[in-house]
């Protein structure tokens, strides 16, 4: 199961399963209206972080290959070890916060893995012996092509379609424009289909729109009000520059995002923060005024392997095993968008953990769906921010949009069904609302989701 314990310290999740629940039903759509019925899985190597690392020699990479820097070379270094006393202020603030926070993470973390452990989750080997598939490679261009997408005039609003389906009548996808307009999978079905060349698996009831900062005028314009909207943004840091594995954006630009224009009232706004304190500072007091919304609580994702170790020491230096979320409220200032009362919101606690493998793929982060469902409702209307994959029910934009959907990062296998999925495919289709992303899931799902505080 996805979400394996809710418990007062927080959850524990099995982030692959949340993953594969978006495609228990799959279709790959083929050009002439040609349907083939395929199983779905994401990649499990993917999520096969077995050992801590304690140090340099650990064989798998946790948090997508950031540990390089803990490795070590058959050359050593020449760089001058820093004394203690050379901590520059942002080292302080750093030790400061891990302080504040640390008997919260290392005594919640312990309460939700004894209870995962006891129920059979969390009790992988750690043995070197284990063989590890290696992890998908595909190379992701979808940055490249949204700059390229910049050189394109811009269409006039009242001429622009504001949403297009994802699949044609007869079949063709080959119709589809990714980057100024909002892409729908309406239907019940994941869908496997071909985009700019390549394989992607879209989950069903799922808007996206591939561009980047200065073309996501499409999703303001698309007439939806979110309920939540979660975003990791490319914060600006040493390791990035030295990867060049993403360009990064300066915090003062975040500030530019229409966040009022696609809240609803007391909409959820949940954003991953690195543990930088310069940036947990800014989306606090600048960020987060800025838009009208008012922070609710701190949240820690704690990271750990599949024997229920953190992935690196809690007290490290380099790396810490843990990253910040900062939840908050939109308030609308205008008492013409006031809406929904406040009296009616579920209150969101402090300082609860998400316990999981992380994935071995560069920022890759969990689903927060199924934990943030019970402070939002199961019919919310959700949009993600910067986002690198797919949700079933969700809204996301980004210029990596659909980078994780790749074919290369699943399982694919056909089966020997496809006449009736087919059927019920027909008959889902003919009741599906063609106009608009359903929920996060269906209400007998949520209803079986415990409340927060139960154990």
């Amino acid at each position: 199961m996805s979400v394996v314990l809710v418990n007062t310290q927080g959850c524990v999740l099995d982030a692959r399963s949340l993953i594969d629940k978006g495609y228990l039903q799959c279709i790959r759509v083929r050009e002439n209206n040609q349907l083939s019925h395929v199983n779905c899985r994401f990649k499990g190597q993917c999520f096969q972080i077995l050992k801590s690392h304690l140090n340099a020699k650990a064989t798998v990479a946790a948090d997508g290959g950031n540990i390089d820097q803990l490795q070590k070379t058959d050359k050593p270094t020449k760089k001058r070890k820093r004394k203690h006393s050379e901590l520059n202020q942002g080292e302080i603030d750093s030790q400061a916060f891990h302080e504040k926070i640390r008997s919260v993470v290392l005594e919640g973390t312990k309460s939700l893995v004894d209870s995962a452990r006891s129920l059979g989750y969390l009790n992988g080997t750690s043995t070197s012996d284990t063989v590890i598939e290696p992890l998908p490679s595909q190379e992701s261009n979808l940055a490249a092509l949204c700059e390229m997408a910049k050189e394109l005039p811009l269409v006039d609003d009242e001429q622009q379609e504001c949403a297009q389906p994802l699949v044609a009548e007869d079949g063709s996808t080959s119709h589809v424009d990714l980057f100024s307009c909002v892409t729908e999978n309406r239907t019940n079905w994941a869908n496997v289909v071909t985009l700019m060349g390549g394989d992607y698996v879209i989950p069903p009831h799922t808007a996206f729109l591939l561009s980047d900062f200065t073309r996501i005028q499409p999703l303001a314009h698309y007439g939806r009000r979110f309920d939540l909207i979660v975003m990791d943004p490319p914060w600006e840091n040493k390791s990035v520059k030295r990867s060049r594995r993403y360009s990064s954006l300066p915090s003062t630009q975040l500030k530019r995002l229409p966040i009022p224009l696609l809240a609803s009232p007391n909409c959820l706004v949940v954003t991953w923060v690195t543990n930088r304190p310069s940036h947990l500072q800014f989306v606090r007091d600048e960020l987060y005024p800025h838009w009208g919304v008012d922070v609710v609580a701190e949240w820690f994702w704690v990271k750990v392997t599949t024997s229920g170790e953190f992935v690196f020491p809690l007290d490290s230096h380099h790396k810490k095993p843990y990253e910040v979320l900062v939840l908050g409220r939109y308030r609308p200032s205008s008492d013409s968008d006031t809406g929904s009362s406040e009296a009616s919101e579920v209150p969101v606690e402090d300082q609860r953990l998400i316990v999981s493998v992380p994935s071995a793929l560069h920022s890759q982060k969990p689903s927060l769906s199924e934990v943030l469902k019970p402070y939002i409702g199961a019919e919310a209307k959700c949009l993600e921010l910067f986002a690198r994959s797919l949700q079933p029910g969700w809204t996301s934009w980004g210029n990596e949009v659909l980078k994780f959907q790749h074919t290369s990062y699943f399982t694919l296998t056909a089966t020997d069904d496809g006449a009736q999925v087919l059927e019920d495919k027909a008959a889902d289709d003919c009741t599906d609302n063609p106009t608009e992303p359903q929920g996060l899931s269906s209400p007998a799902e949520s209803a079986h989701f415990p409340t927060p505080v139960e154990k």
